[in-house]
């Protein structure tokens, strides 16, 4: 598996976001998406994953399913933990598992691999922003696909549950996965590539 961008632009509101972006990352790799605010990195997910269209370049994913699109083969942690707050903490992570496609049965392994496990019954309300964060990272374990593109992943976070999601990554790549993470820091993966954003208007960014 290789998931390859070439060229890419990116604009959004009219305005420019990005030019001549190109990327490489394979299965068992990592790549870091770094640079200031407002550099593009969360476009740039977002263009992997399907959600924004490019204004020129390619993004192509090779050695996967060719019936199914990259968006249909990844999962996109964004800035909102996309949870229903009337559904309990398992019913969430069902509802995910129904729309998605996973197993079910995997649910309860995956809260409690996120230490959520006693809060099952707990509707999403009630949660911290640190346990909804852990509860959007459940998705990731409970529905198995081969891409992670993560956005900021550690926010809201404290210390050991930033290491309980490194951890996950790497478990991740180990089963060669892929991820990607936009991030203003490190994300604890050793190796990881990086690619960094917004360094001068008019260079390429290659990687």
């Amino acid at each position: 598996m290789r998931l390859v961008g070439s060229d890419l632009t990116c604009v959004r509101g009219g305005r420019e976001v990005f030019r001549g972006v190109a990327f490489t990352v394979g299965a068992g790799e990592a790549l870091l998406v770094t640079g200031p605010n407002g550099a593009g990195k969360s476009s740039l997910l977002r263009l992997v994953a399907g959600l924004v269209r490019p204004q020129q370049g390619r993004i192509e994913l090779e050695g996967c399913d060719l019936e199914l699109t990259i968006g249909e083969q990844a999962h996109y942690l964004g800035h909102q933990d996309a949870l229903k707050p009337s559904l309990s903490v398992r019913e969430n992570l069902g509802f995910w598992a129904a729309l998605l496609g996973g197993d079910a049965q995997k649910g309860d392994a995956a809260l409690a691999a996120v230490g959520l496990h006693r809060l099952a019954h707990v509707p999403a309300t009630y949660l911290s922003a640190g346990q909804r964060r852990r509860l959007a990272v459940a998705r990731l374990i409970a529905i198995e696909r081969p891409i992670w593109l993560l956005d900021e992943p550690t926010s809201a976070l404290d210390s050991e549950a930033q290491a309980m999601l490194t951890e996950l990554m790497r478990a991740h790549l180990a089963g060669r996965g892929l991820v990607l993470a936009a991030s203003h820091g490190p994300i604890g993966l050793d190796g990881a590539q990086e690619l960094r954003l917004g360094q001068q208007p008019d260079r390429r960014t290659q990687l």
